[in-house]
């Protein structure tokens, strides 16, 4: 099974796969709007801003399931990063990242690594659909070395 054949709900309730997203690069983060990493929304955005148009896809994972710093709808959710952050990159459907009910996107994520640790942890999946960075939720999205392994998959 690839990446791209994995069922998501977008945050404004459309069914899809992750196919609409295919031969991109994509950082994908488990968020939350009640977390001291919530600021991080702001750094991702702006990644979006400077690397969308040679490819990079920010996509958001709403997930409660750390302290419950994550409440809202997602239409509250949407409404919050926007508001704040000026959020414009796609956010997905409130999951589970971890347990019983993960989603599916996270198992894959994953694979046999070990659970998520909190709010804010990012994957760097390559065009090729292949995961190739995980970073710790305390890492910001623009430290070094994610900018550096952003370089190193997106075309010039």
């Amino acid at each position: 099974m690839s990446i791209y054949d994995i069922e998501v709900t977008t945050n404004d309730g459309t069914t899809t796969t992750m196919a609409d997203w295919a031969g991109h690069l994509l950082l994908i983060v488990n968020t939350a709007s009640k977390c001291g990493y919530t600021p991080q929304y702001e750094l991702l955005q702006d990644l979006f801003n400077d690397y969308a148009h040679r490819g990079l896809f920010v996509i958001g994972v709403p997930c409660n399931q750390f302290a419950e710093e994550e409440p809202g709808t997602d239409k509250q959710i949407a409404e919050f990063c926007s508001t704040n952050y000026g959020v414009s990159f796609p956010l997905l459907a409130k999951s589970d990242v971890n347990g019983p009910n993960a989603h599916p996107l996270y198992t894959f994520l994953k694979g046999d690594g070990p659970d998520i640790e909190w709010n804010f942890e990012k994957f760097l999946v390559s065009p090729d659909g292949e995961v190739v960075g995980r970073f710790a939720p305390a890492m910001e999205p623009d430290e070094m070395p994610i900018i550096n392994m952003i370089e190193q998959y997106l075309p010039i």
